[in-house]
């Protein structure tokens, strides 16, 4: 038991004067708040196959820089979380995907944490979210636009028909023009309809996909 004793009491001392160069000599670097990053993923996320709490990994693709020292290299790897997902609605409302990142890990191996927000997405909801589809507003752009590819193309296939044929092709545009209308017409309106009771889009992100987020706060990162 004394043998036993002594051994853990030189271990302990041993990782006392181990520990007190590395603390006394600690540098750390600031990256102010606001700073942009470039992630990507390299797994899929998607609002279909995983659930909140799944983790997810991205490697930074551009280095960050402090008094023109490199402090965080590409490559370095930041881990995350899903934070929340809401399931997609009637009337084309989209999942939406909430991301929490939680650290991004420096070359000498330390875990630092961070906070950051995904920026410059079209389909990014008012608190952060990622969105499948933006509801039945957007439904209906969608279809009008769709509509009006329709009728064109019909019309452009009906002068092709007899092109070069003065008479014919005039006559064949109208008819083109008349078809597409028609068709475009019912496709609108049973969109109009199916869109209301049809659920919106999921969120996929897929492995290789680049996200933009900015640093929301300053995160001071340990350098040798």
């Amino acid at each position: 038991m004394r043998i036993l004793t002594i051994i853990l009491s030189l271990f302990l001392f041993a990782q006392t004067v181990s520990a007190a160069p590395l603390s006394g000599n600690a540098k750390t670097k600031r990256i102010p708040a606001g700073t942009p990053f470039q992630l990507q993923l390299t797994n899929p996320v998607s609002t279909k196959y995983n659930t909140s709490g799944a983790e997810f990994t991205a490697i930074m693709i551009n280095d960050q820089t402090s008094d023109s020292d490199v402090i965080l290299p590409m490559g370095s790897l930041v881990r995350g979380t899903i934070k929340k997902i809401e399931a997609p609605k009637r009337f084309s409302k989209g999942a939406i995907l909430y991301l929490d990142f939680d650290h991004v890990v420096t070359p000498n191996g330390r875990q630092v944490p961070l906070s950051m927000s995904v920026v410059g997405r079209t389909d990014l909801t008012y608190d952060g979210g990622i969105a499948g589809s933006k509801g039945y507003k957007e439904a209906l752009g969608q279809n009008w636009q769709v509509t009006k590819d329709i009728t064109k193309n019909s019309t452009e296939w009906g002068g092709d028909v007899f092109d070069g044929v003065p008479v014919a092709d005039q006559i064949m545009t109208g008819v083109g023009a008349i078809g597409g209308a028609i068709g475009g017409g019912a496709y609108y309106a049973y969109d109009f309809f199916a869109d209301m009771i049809r659920k919106g889009k999921p969120v996929n992100l897929n492995k290789g996909d680049i996200l933009n987020v900015i640093l929301v706060d300053p995160v001071d990162v340990p350098v040798i």
